[in-house]
């Protein structure tokens, strides 16, 4: 349960600081770069520098090895299969293909519902994920092999957790849907744009990585390396759906934070897309690794803690160990350092960092840790990837039910990924508006929002405090 939100906190309660006077001035290192300047200031470190270069070549070198191994299992796997008729592409390709369309089609309906009803979708999107888990899990049961039974349990359990979540969370739906609102009030022009384009190249490359799955498939009776390719295939496919999003997500934050903390409305949403792509490749791949990563360490961190409370087993003797490491890999990567990379063309790490204490300087750690923002979008790929599923895997039951477990396996992930492509315009937005908050509270272009969650904060924890000193 502590995995679907990465920002809840586990500390113990510190009464919150508001800070009375704002800064009248930048910070040297936060000084953005102009509108509409295509060439960025050089204000990376030496290994941040070298770590870009670096990861940016593996990112191009991974693309151009995987488009060969890919080309490579399609030719060889239809020769194959011409002499041993052990695959039936017909069968199989067609239903992951539509589940693949499916989850472009839905996941930019699923974008453009939160734009246009962002007071609702919050909730919906929290109520709905558990409901398309238990559907999917069902049906995996109903397949009938060992392997999809045990899938269908797992996700059956991960349905009741949601649900369970969906409950404890619920006093902080208010709040969520209204940062939500305000951050997407007045999204950046040409965002609908953009977001399509990005779904249609997420399609195009799912498309093609498909392709070479069903050669791999194709050729599993004559290699045993078979599994190894499909392997490969699928971590690019994680990763480059996560550079996918992030690069939305670098190019939308930047965006939106020259209007939050200049007033800058004017910004060519293209000419921020291609600067991502030019400048900060190696940043956004490095990033793409790193977030997802440090969000499942920090998650298995505080389930144990959860879990083994204050016992003495040593299965849980090392959980303060393992919070204090989740700690400071939150430091030197989180997702909110994105903005800092596409404003200030900072490295990944350091823009971690610097934002990171940025927001333990003003005090708003915490709120950040509460935040429901990441879990809304997980939970909304989930939900995409759980109707992704079940389209593949009732249209595989139908047609040739051998085929149902690893295609709704596949089509589970690739609408996942999908939406999340989708929707990180929004979750950029809400990452700009607490960075740019955080850089400047006394701005005039800030309402109230966080203000008043402080104070609420505040006043629960001076409450939980009298509690706990009158009942000690």
């Amino acid at each position: 349960m502590a995995m679907l939100n990465n920002s809840n906190t586990t500390t113990q309660p510190q009464i919150i600081q508001i800070q009375a006077q704002a800064p009248q001035h930048m910070l040297p290192f936060t000084v953005p770069i102009k509108t509409q300047v295509s060439s960025f200031p050089n204000r990376t470190t030496v290994a941040g520098q070298t770590s870009r270069r670096v990861f940016q070549i593996l990112f191009y070198l991974h693309l151009f090895l995987v488009a060969v191994l890919v080309t490579f299992l399609i030719i060889y796997g239809l020769v194959s299969d011409s002499y041993t008729h052990h695959f039936h592409p017909k069968k199989w390709y067609p239903p992951l293909l539509s589940s693949t369309a499916c989850a472009g089609i839905v996941g930019f309906t699923w974008q453009w519902i939160t734009a246009h009803h962002s007071t609702r979708v919050v909730r919906l999107a929290f109520w709905l994920s558990p409901l398309l888990t238990c559907a999917m899990g069902i049906m995996f049961v109903c397949i009938g092999t060992a392997v999809s039974l045990a899938i269908g349990v797992i996700a059956l359990v991960c349905a009741l957790i949601q649900s369970l979540y969906c409950c404890w969370v619920n006093p902080r739906f208010g709040y969520a849907t209204r940062i939500l609102s305000v951050s997407i009030a007045f999204p950046p022009n040409k965002t609908q744009g953009l977001t399509l384009y990005s779904i249609l190249i997420g399609i195009l490359y799912c498309c093609f990585l498909v392709a070479g799955i069903g050669g791999a498939r194709a050729i599993e009776n004559r290699t045993k390396l078979a599994v190894f390719f499909i392997f490969l295939i699928l971590l690019s496919l994680g990763w480059t759906m996560q550079f996918l999003k992030n690069a939305m997500y670098v190019t939308i934050s930047r965006v939106k934070y020259m209007n939050f903390a200049g007033g800058v409305v004017d910004m060519d949403t293209r000419l921020a897309f291609c600067d991502t792509i030019k400048h900060l490749t190696g940043s956004v791949s490095l990033g793409s690794i790193l977030v997802p990563i440090i969000v499942l360490f920090r998650g298995f961190a505080r389930t144990m803690s959860l879990v083994g409370g204050d016992t003495d087993e040593f299965m849980f003797s090392c959980v303060s160990c393992y919070m204090g490491i989740a700690s400071l890999f939150v430091i030197r990567g989180n997702r909110w350092g994105f903005v800092h990379v596409g404003v200030y063309n900072k490295g990944f790490v350091q823009a971690s960092c610097d934002t990171w204490e940025m927001f333990i300087r003003v005090g708003l750690e915490q709120i950040i840790d509460l935040d429901l923002t990441g879990a809304f979008c997980f939970l909304s790929g989930v939900g995409t990837g759980a109707i992704c599923s079940l389209v593949s895997g009732i249209w595989s039951l139908v047609m040739h039910k051998s085929y149902a477990s690893e295609i709704s396996i596949y089509a589970f992930l690739i609408g996942y990924f999908m939406c999340r492509v989708a929707i990180a315009w929004a979750q950029a937005c809400v990452s700009a508006y607490y960075v740019a908050y955080a850089e400047n509270p006394q701005s005039t272009q800030f309402d109230s929002t966080i203000p008043v969650r402080l104070e609420q904060l505040n006043r629960s924890q001076v409450l939980q405090i009298f509690r706990a000193n009158n009942f000690s």
